[in-house]
């Protein structure tokens, strides 16, 4: 009896084309972070959360005298603030919600025993909820200038904020998907975002709080990167230390947690 060894396209025996394994590290990230940036987009309860409900905050708090905003324009004021929602609603509300219930379905169960390492999962998230933004980012600008938004300050630093925020906010979202069973994580997440809708600075001014309530609120993720913006964006500051700090705070505090509780099933 005679044996045929098999010949690949490249004329050696045993060789196969195309080769089988994992794709590059990098490939896989990038590939993992399209899904999700794709799903994102397509879930209409999440595209409410990132898109419209601060587009319409802004428009309509900047266009009819609801709020008293303190001096000068109010698009001016509100602008920072809903830029800051922005971030709160994808990197924590829709990013917990739609991780939650991955983790309920199994999904993240099947991906953890993928070639792609837990690690490089959450990278892909990541980046997904960086797109995101910066489409939220891009689109909540140029209907504020539209509006008559006239910003101020230092690019750079508008930047680290939102890179401390996003962080901050991702690590607690995170979090609580990964130790909360999905439907407790839906509705916690969502009544955190209205409390901090409410009482974060994004459209009520700070100091219309009492004061004992003002320096807990101003410890607040969405306090501090709202006011951190509003600092540089509309009164021109070179660097918000204090607001960095308590957003880097979080972030650490965020995603050390999530790291070590987060469970897979």
């Amino acid at each position: 009896m005679t044996t045929t060894s098999t010949t690949g396209s490249t004329g050696a025996t045993g060789t196969y084309a195309p080769r089988p394994g994992a794709a590059p590290l990098g490939r896989m990230i990038a590939a993992q972070a399209v899904l999700e940036t794709k799903m994102l987009l397509r879930n209409g309860e999440q595209l409410l959360l990132t898109v419209i409900i601060p587009t319409l905050l802004l428009v309509l708090f900047s266009s009819v005298d609801i709020i008293d905003t303190g001096a000068g324009e109010a698009v001016d004021f509100l602008t920072p603030g809903v830029l800051a929602l922005a971030v709160m609603s994808t990197a924590f509300t829709g990013q917990a919600i739609a991780t939650g219930f991955e983790r309920r379905y199994g999904v993240l169960k099947r991906l953890a025993a993928s070639p792609l390492p837990r690690w490089a999962l959450m990278t892909a998230k990541t980046a997904s909820v960086l797109v995101t933004e910066v489409l939220q980012i891009a689109l909540l600008t140029v209907i504020a200038f539209a509006l008559g938004w006239s910003p101020h300050g230092n690019p750079a630093a508008v930047l680290l904020l939102l890179v401390l925020g996003t962080a901050a906010f991702s690590g607690l979202g995170l979090l609580m998907a990964g130790t909360l069973k999905a439907e407790a994580t839906l509705a916690a997440a969502n009544l955190v975002f209205l409390l901090l809708l409410v009482g974060g600075g994004v459209i009520v001014p700070l100091d219309r709080f009492p004061d004992a309530a003002q320096s807990v609120l101003g410890l607040l993720p969405i306090s501090a990167l709202s006011d951190g913006l509003r600092d540089v964006l509309q009164h021109g500051a070179s660097m918000p230390w204090g607001a960095l700090g308590i957003l880097a705070g979080w972030a650490v505090v965020g995603l050390a947690a999530a790291g070590k509780f987060f469970r897979w099933e």
